[in-house]
């Protein structure tokens, strides 16, 4: 199945309290690019989040877009500063020998430590980094689905165009094949006219005729060229079909075909064929810059 480089998908989704959202997007590129743009928080899910679109993408400029709103999953945690606590509690013992102990005998050093600066403080609990990676890459496969359906979809328009175009370049091969063996008859009897012309009486040599029309019908022979032509044309169809990335070859091919229609067009001067040749040219052209879109 064809699939076009250009595509979106997104996805949301609520998992260990976090709502995670991840958009993917991409145009054409040579190579597979992939940019990942998450919370500094989770920057460490980023190797598991390209990994994960290798798998899915073969090349183009790929950005993936992760947010996540962790309100509900924050959980906090009172940390004790223990050799700050010591410090006072033996401060607070000083105290109560100084005071005789009319005070502290009646308040609780719990309740007094409690109440001093950087004792207490409360931090968040640290989070489960493996199971919170697992979450993103849930999200960003729901998300590549998505993706890949509307790559799909675009790509399946570019693989009905294409193949009318292919259909209109075997069209045109066969016109120029039939034309090519009219070209040699027309020479022959072009070139038995002039010598007829200028020898007038003389009887004219019917087998130098033959030589030069035999030379001239080598000189604009086709046929190689025909054959590669529809063979090109051929494994393009066939590619079109492939559940494999298909864009790099598909590109190769259709440098080939146009090789050949140019090697045909200088070949030729008949002026039918030339025009056929000008029409295949421009439908290699179109098929082209829709391979570029093909990944």
């Amino acid at each position: 199945m064809v699939k076009s480089m250009t595509g979106y998908g997104r996805a949301k989704k609520t998992l260990s309290n976090r709502d995670i959202t991840v958009e993917v997007r991409s145009v054409n590129n040579r190579y597979l690019d992939c940019t990942v743009k998450l919370p500094r928080a989770y920057i460490f899910a980023e190797d598991a989040i390209k990994g994960r679109v290798q798998k899915a993408i073969s090349r183009g400029k790929v950005d993936v877009f992760v947010t996540i709103d962790s309100t509900g999953a924050d959980e906090e945690v009172v940390v004790v500063n223990e050799s700050l606590a010591r410090s006072y509690l033996e401060a607070l013992r000083k105290l109560y020998e100084i005071d005789d102990g009319n005070y502290l005998q009646k308040q609780s050093y719990a309740a007094d430590l409690a109440r001093i600066p950087d004792v207490l403080t409360v931090t968040k609990a640290e989070e489960d980094l493996e199971s919170v990676g697992a979450d993103i890459c849930e999200v960003l496969d729901e998300a590549l689905a998505s993706y890949n359906q509307m790559r799909a979809t675009e790509g399946k328009k570019l693989a009905e165009d294409i193949g009318g175009r292919l259909m209109t370049i075997e069209t045109l091969t066969g016109k120029v094949e039939e034309r090519s063996p009219e070209t040699v008859r027309e020479y022959r009897e072009k070139l038995t006219a002039r010598m007829q012309e200028v020898l007038q009486s003389t009887t004219i040599d019917e087998s130098r005729i033959l030589t030069e029309a035999a030379i001239y019908a080598d000189k604009i022979a086709v046929d190689e060229e025909t054959v590669r032509l529809r063979s090109h044309v051929s494994q393009l169809r066939d590619m079109l079909l492939s559940d494999e990335p298909m864009g790099r070859k598909m590109d190769f091919l259709i440098q080939e075909v146009n090789r050949e229609s140019n090697t045909i067009g200088s070949k030729c001067n008949d002026v039918a064929i030339a025009r056929d040749v000008v029409a295949l040219k421009a439908e290699v052209e179109k098929i082209r810059e829709q391979v570029q879109n093909i990944e």
